[in-house]
C-alpha cells in the first residue's frame, strides 16, 4: 500500500509516517516545502504522479490566535489546501483521511460532543477546520474525519514541552483549570489511522485518548511524572486572555471508535508517561 502523509514535518505526520513504515508500507510525507497545498495544480501533477492509494492530510494552519489576523492564509491552507487534496484524491482514486480538531465545536456545556452533533466554532481556525470537513464531504463519497485535541509528539513543540521549558526557571506557575478536554499523544493515534485506511469503516470519528483533564491537571501530571517541584495554580480562562476564543469544552465522546471494532487510545496519563520516557530518552 501506497500512503501519501501531508504536514510530515508536524507532530502527527512525522509518526504516521513512521508507523506505516513499520508495518510495511511504503509512506511518501510531505512537509511545506515539498508541497504547497494551497496550489492546485502542483497537488493535482503531484498527486497524479505519485498514484497513492490513501492520503492522509495531517497539514493544517493551526496558530490558533494567529488565525485570527492572519485569516486568508488559516483559509488557503485548511480549506482550498483541502479541496485540492480531496479532489485529487477522487482522481486517482486514494482514499482520504482529513485530521480535524475539537475546535469545530463551540466548547458548550459539560458533556462530551458525539461525532453526530453539529459543528458550530467559535474562532476562525475551527470555522476553517469546519469548513474543510465540509469540502471533503462533498468532493468525496467515500471519507474519514477524525477529530482530535490537545496534541503532542515528539517532533514538534507543544505543551508538555512548554511546561518542561518553563519548570527550568520557574518554580510556581498559572495554568488554566476551566478548560477541559483529552490530550492526544500522536504516537499512540498513528496506528489507528493506518489501521482506519486498510478498511471501509467510513466516517466521521473522535480519536484523542482516554480520560477527561484540565489544562491545569494536565500541567500537575506533567511536573508529577517528571519529578519537577513547580506548584500550578489553576486560574480561569478569563485571567488568561488570548486573541482567539479556546473552547471550555472539549471533551468528545468516542464510542464510534468502539462500535466500529477501533481499539480506543490508552489513557492520557499512560501516554504522558510513554511520551516523557521517550523524550528523556532523547536528550
Amino acid at each position: 500500500m501506497k500512503v501519501l502523509v501531508t504536514g510530515y514535518t508536524g507532530q502527527l505526520g512525522y509518526d504516521v509516517v513512521c508507523e506505516g513504515a513499520n508495518r510495511g508500507f511504503k509512506m511518501i510525507g510531505v512537509g511545506s516545502k515539498d508541497l504547497d497545498v494551497t496550489n492546485e495544480q502542483d497537488v493535482y501533477h503531484y498527486v497524479k504522479e505519485v498514484n497513492p492509494d490513501a492520503i492522509i492530510h495531517c497539514a493544517a494552519y493551526t496558530a490558533v490566535d494567529k488565525a485570527e489576523d492572519d485569516k486568508q492564509n488559516c483559509w488557503n491552507v485548511n480549506v482550498e489546501g483541502t479541496r485540492h487534496l480531496a479532489t485529487a484524491a477522487k482522481e486517482v482514486g486514494a482514499k482520504f483521511i482529513y485530521i480535524s480538531t475539537d475546535y469545530v465545536f463551540d466548547g458548550e456545556g459539560e458533556k462530551p460532543f458525539l461525532e453526530t452533533d453539529t459543528p458550530n466554532p467559535v474562532g476562525y481556525y475551527g470555522l476553517t477546520k469546519h469548513e474543510g470537513e465540509k469540502v471533503v464531504q462533498v468532493t468525496l463519497d467515500e471519507w474519514f474525519i477524525v477529530r482530535i485535541s490537545w496534541v503532542f509528539g515528539i517532533n514538534g513543540n507543544n505543551f508538555i514541552k512548554t511546561m518542561l521549558r518553563l519548570s527550568e526557571s520557574r518554580n510556581e506557575l498559572n495554568v488554566v483549570g476551566d478548560q477541559f478536554g483529552s490530550p492526544t499523544y500522536t504516537f499512540d493515534l498513528a496506528p489507528l489511522l493506518i489501521d482506519m485506511i486498510q478498511g471501509d469503516k467510513y466516517g466521521i470519528y473522535h480519536a484523542s485518548n482516554e480520560g477527561f483533564c484540565s489544562w491545569a491537571e494536565f500541567a500537575k501530571e506533567i511536573f508529577k511524572q517528571a519529578n519537577k517541584d513547580v506548584k500550578v495554580n489553576p486560574i480561569t480562562t478569563e485571567e488568561y486572555p488570548t486573541r482567539a476564543v479556546r473552547p471550555k469544552n472539549s471533551r468528545m465522546s468516542k464510542k464510534k471508535l468502539i462500535i466500529n471494532g477501533f481499539k480506543p487510545l490508552p489513557k492520557w496519563e499512560d501516554a504522558l508517561q510513554h511520551y516523557l520516557n521517550k523524550l528523556f530518552q532523547e536528550v
